[in-house]
């Protein structure tokens, strides 16, 4: 099994979700976060001051999927979350040793 994370523009979410349903996600943890990258921040101007944003808003997701959705599942956020400008995000993808669901005991894959 596989954890996959990926950080995503906040506006692709619906889109990147409907596409992961239909490649066969059952589910993912979503959490909103902020950060930065290549682009550093940018800056604003708010009541004619201008001011600098360190850190850019982000969806981060994260998606257990058995080994072989691997390439399938992060060729599908890559594809559907690109716009092809900065800061379209990144993805990772890290081993899982044990999932165990906690309502039936059920593990490993059975879980997922």
């Amino acid at each position: 099994m596989k954890l996959i994370i990926a950080t995503i523009k906040p506006f692709k979410l619906e889109e990147v979700r409907e596409a992961l349903t239909e490649a066969g996600v059952r589910g993912m943890m979503v959490t909103e976060i902020k950060g930065f990258g290549s682009q550093s921040g940018h800056t604003e101007i708010y009541r004619g001051a201008e001011y600098a944003v360190n850190f850019v808003p982000k969806i981060k997701l994260e998606i257990v999927v058995p080994a072989t959705m691997v390439e399938q599942i992060t060729e599908t956020i890559s594809s559907t979350a690109r716009t092809g400008k900065i800061g379209d995000g990144k993805i990772f993808v890290l081993d899982v040793e044990q999932a165990v669901r906690v309502r039936t005991g059920e593990t490993d894959e059975d879980a997922l």
